[in-house]
């Protein structure tokens, strides 16, 4: 599933034409993004837990397929359901046959960004099954008929008063109504019900253990707990690559999720699934749709060790000031900007360019994926696989041939100092989209003329 964009540029356009909302996005982020420095500051051993979690990923990766037999015979010993999917239309009708046979019309539906992956809601819905997602965030996005834009925040693009307009559409909340806890509690009572009459659940997996087959999901609104208790069914979906190898690594991974999500010391919600209660069902879905491809890549296999904490988003510059719903794939910023082109080189070859390459993404990944270097890698295979926008291609020869030569670049620049020197209005105008937040200091000399006047003397 993607957005309605055809490339990020697109959509960041788009994004851009409401500034205010530019503004406001940017901070909100940066402001959870403060929160998870506060937060992995306060432990002193951060980063070697990050260390210690990268290599856990590195060794699970080097021996998943030992580890997916050692989990799916623990499962099926703990009476659990394990089913395989080699890609997004096997996993869709592996659900559709489990809720098909216990006759199931009405779901609820925990944050998946895999069963978003997979298209899995528009598909029961063609089937006649309603399916509610009851993260407040998810609910949100799904009453305004929306993809998520970001993993952990799905309707951070939206303003209360946004918000309160949709209840009021669907929920019959009262009309002008932006309060955030009547909201919330509209919302509440709105998902009791059908978490009541639900009769199937479906969850995400955060890690799935192979030494017991179990698995957790993070939550802080225990709407999890609430589905998968209540209903008769329970069907977790989980990529692959969620698999660690033995309980003790379970509390590395989670001091540093929420830490890196939201700069909470752990989610409100870890919930521990092994077995199904008495007189239910627990099925499990392992789904692979690209992952062991992405496997065999060596220069991108490491993008495997992502557990969706969001920190990447949250810290990108790009991300921040063009929003989620500009990206042409499910997982949006840094991180979907390097698993998507191994979906698709040609539909999302303009993701790895949506990147300063500042590696601020890296620096704040909790399991240490390099990912301004996987994007750098990718722009390579993009410019050498695609017919990549020939006017960029020119521009980047450009620019490269002006980078290799003193001479040309000396001279750019002193043409540029003398154009920044005239008219005003020849700079700053509808032209130059950046002139509208950003001024240029008035130029006295180039640094190479500088350097002549003072290179010599302050060597000395």
């Amino acid at each position: 599933m993607s957005t309605q964009y055809k490339t990020h540029q697109e959509g960041a356009k788009q994004f851009n034409k409401n500034p205010d909302r530019v503004t406001w996005h940017d901070k909100a982020l940066w402001f959870v993004r403060e929160k998870r420095d506060k937060s992995a500051h306060s432990i002193p051993e951060w980063e070697e837990l990050r260390e210690i979690a990268s290599q856990i990923k590195a060794h699970s990766l080097s021996n998943l397929n030992g580890y997916l037999m050692q989990f799916e015979e623990k499962a099926n010993a703990n009476g659990v359901h394990v089913h395989w999917a080699k890609d997004a239309q096997e996993h869709n009708e592996i659900v559709h046959s489990i809720l098909a046979k216990h006759e199931v019309k009405n779901v609820v539906k925990s944050k998946s960004m895999l069963t978003e992956e997979c298209g899995l809601n528009p598909y029961l819905n063609d089937k006649g099954i309603e399916v509610v997602d009851t993260d407040l965030g998810e609910r949100i996005v799904q009453l305004a008929n929306e993809h998520p834009s970001h993993i952990v925040l799905p309707a951070i693009h939206k303003k209360k008063e946004e918000v309160g307009e949709l209840f009021h559409k669907h929920l019959n909340t009262e009309k002008g109504a932006s309060d955030p806890t009547y909201l919330t509690g509209a919302a509440r009572e709105h998902l009791r019900e059908k978490f009541l009459n639900a009769d199937a659940a479906i969850t995400g997996i955060n890690f799935a253990i192979a030494e017991t087959g179990g698995f957790v999901v993070c939550t802080n609104e225990g709407n999890v707990d609430m589905g998968a208790n209540l209903a008769p069914v329970h069907i977790a979906c989980m990529g692959i690559e969620k698999l660690i190898p033995k309980v003790e690594h379970l509390g590395v991974f989670l001091r540093l999720l929420a830490r890196s999500a939201t700069g909470q010391a752990i989610t409100t919600y870890s919930s521990h699934f092994h077995k199904p209660a008495d007189g239910k069902e627990l099925h499990i879905v392992l789904v692979d749709n690209g992952r062991t491809e992405q496997l065999g890549r060596e220069d991108f296999r490491k993008s495997l060790n992502c557990i969706r904490c969001g920190a990447c988003m949250n810290t990108c510059p790009i991300y921040r000031r063009s929003g989620g719903h500009s990206y042409t794939y499910t997982i949006p910023g840094p991180i979907g900007a390097i698993l998507s082109p191994g979906k698709d080189l040609k539909k999302h070859s303009s993701l790895p360019f949506a990147s300063t390459l500042c590696g601020s993404c890296s620096d704040v990944c909790p399991v240490k994926i390099d990912i301004h270097m996987q994007l750098y890698k990718w722009r390579q295979l993009v410019m050498k696989e695609t017919n990549y926008d020939k006017s960029k291609q020119i521009g980047m020869k450009f620019a490269g041939k002006a980078m290799g030569s003193p001479t040309l670049f000396n001279l750019i620049g002193k043409m540029g100092n003398i154009f920044l020197k005239g008219p005003r209005a020849l700079i700053y105008n509808g032209l130059n989209a950046w002139g509208i937040d950003r001024e240029l200091p008035v130029p006295t000399e180039t640094f190479d003329d500088w350097y002549k006047q003072n290179g010599k003397k302050n060597e000395q």
